[in-house]
């Protein structure tokens, strides 16, 4: 690691206590890895781990450093894991739940803050999201507040915290509601009553994350004349490009979500418009800037909030169609072990055309599916499966019919201030990607990472996979003879009558 210590930004991490919220999720793990491996001075990292399931926040940090993105630092230098200190707290709890010993530790060592933590659910009731999104941001920013000394403060956001505007500027935008009392109205309104009102609150926002989170912001904004402050907004964030290992996902959200259900034969249709780009950014380059952002406030020292769009669309673009072939064909060369049909669906720019293909290709197989369950005296589980994709999908394909224009000046802007040496080890140079590579990367990485289907069953899956597709041909003859001999039987005796009468007209 001796190649890090003449870095800049390594060298500005050099002894420096960190606080992280959100550690356990997709991109706090990865920012927590890159800190260690290539920030290796480093004195400690505070992750703040809330007891889940039955585990405390000491058996949490040992399931999180036996995630396989850590196995490199397991083996080249196992002390740098001794520098991540958990502490027992939740965001949505005032003083984030923190005993008053850890909360005084923070308050004298800490000197860079990491806001990562956010329920990324779409579909949660109002009260929830604003509590741990919202409420959670005010509380990390009231704690920070006290501390003795912070050198930066990034709140990682979003691109699309602000979807009513159609070109995102790196600026703050003013909050649609003053974001405290949105927090006291959810507290004291009964929830049915919230539920009446949540469609008025969000007016152009599609869900209740994107608007929890653009309150977020606000709360952000009032404290940037405090302390150095840097938003940091990612569009959507993917499978790792490079590090810390290809293609390394850990859930089923968003694109991945579409891949795998795809994959497996189980999304068959979805409305989305080919030709409109599909802003991704692999989750190490979004953890780079994210870095990167802390080190520039930490230096510059800002007055009010630096704003950076990590977004790849205005420099490297790839629309959704594009990501539809891509996928399609690596998914044939590495297919899943376990599908229920052929992977062979496909996207519909018409709405109705895909809700006919909903009806015919997801609801009825899946009806049928559990027809035969019940048949054979098993439990039915396809619809429920169906029902809950095509919730996935209502949500997601707001953003797959929408386009967005978002300026990355400030993004550009990092990377040109790094020096040669760091503009390799935080690579954001998102022009070097290759998405067609990336793609078949990111096939790997699901299969892997996410479905847990080793490489050793590819041949047995290329197998299935065949067996699948004259499966799929056969079924579809037998559909469309089906279909003849309905309309026949219908309009047979009709078209029957009606030549026998002309014939009779004219003879």
């Amino acid at each position: 690691m001796d190649k890090y210590y003449s870095s800049t930004v390594a060298s500005w991490y050099a002894g420096k206590n960190i606080f992280i919220t959100g550690a356990t999720g997709f991109m706090g793990k990865v920012l927590v890895e890159k800190l260690l491996r290539c920030c290796p001075q480093v004195q400690s990292i505070y992750i703040l781990l809330r007891n889940k399931h039955g585990y405390d926040h000491i058996q949490r940090l040992e399931t999180l450093l036996n995630f396989p993105i850590f196995a490199n630092i397991r083996e080249s230098d196992p002390n740098q894991l001794t520098k991540i200190v958990p502490l027992a707290g939740d965001v949505s709890l005032p003083n984030l739940g923190l005993s008053k010993e850890d909360a005084d530790t923070l308050r004298k060592n800490v000197t860079v803050v990491f806001h990562c933590a956010a329920n990324v659910r779409f579909d949660q009731k109002l009260a929830n999201a604003i509590n741990f999104n919202t409420g959670g941001t005010h509380r990390v920013l009231q704690l920070v507040d006290t501390f003795k000394q912070i050198h930066a403060f990034i709140h990682v956001s979003t691109a699309y915290c602000h979807c009513d505007i159609d070109e995102l500027e790196e600026i703050e935008y003013p909050t649609p509601h003053p974001p405290e009392g949105v927090i006291d109205m959810c507290a004291w309104m009964p929830q049915q009553a919230l539920e009446k009102i949540t469609p008025i609150l969000l007016d152009s926002q599609p869900n209740t994350y994107a608007y929890s989170k653009c309150l977020s912001e606000g709360f952000v904004s009032q404290y940037s004349c405090k302390f150095p402050v840097a938003i940091v907004r990612p569009s959507i964030v993917t499978a790792a490009w490079n590090e810390p290992l290809p293609g390394w996902i850990d859930n089923l959200n968003g694109p991945t979500g579409l891949l795998v259900g795809a994959g497996k034969g189980v999304i068959r249709s979805m409305h989305c418009n080919e030709n409109y780009n599909a802003d991704i950014m692999p989750v190490d380059i979004a953890i780079n800037a994210v870095i990167v952002s802390a080190w520039h406030v930490g230096i510059t020292r800002p007055n009010k909030a630096f704003v950076c769009n990590v977004t790849s669309s205005s420099d490297n673009p790839i629309t959704w169609g594009q990501c539809l072939d891509m996928g399609r064909k690596h998914l044939y060369n590495h297919p899943f072990s376990v599908c229920l049909w052929y992977p062979d669906g496909s996207i519909k720019k018409n709405k109705f055309y895909h809700m006919l293909c909903v009806v015919f290709f997801h609801l009825i197989p899946a009806y049928f599916i559990d027809g035969l369950l019940l048949l054979l005296r098993k439990k039915p589980f396809m619809v429920r499966v169906q029902e809950r994709i095509q919730g996935g999908l209502d949500v997601l394909q707001y953003y797959t019919t929408k386009q967005w224009k978002f300026s990355n000046k400030n993004f550009k802007m990092l990377n040109n201030l790094l020096i040669k040496e760091d503009k390799t080890v935080f690579n954001m140079n998102c022009m070097e990607i290759d998405w067609d590579l990336y793609t078949l990367k990111y096939v790997l990485g699901a299969r892997e990472y996410c479905v847990k289907e080793s490489p050793e069953t590819l041949p047995q899956a290329r197998k299935l996979l065949k067996r699948l597709y004259y499966l799929d041909r056969i079924t579809n003859v037998c559909f469309i003879v089906f279909l003849m001999w309905i309309v026949y039987s219908c309009f047979g005796p009709l078209l029957s009558t009606i030549d026998y009468g002309f014939k009779s007209i004219i003879g």
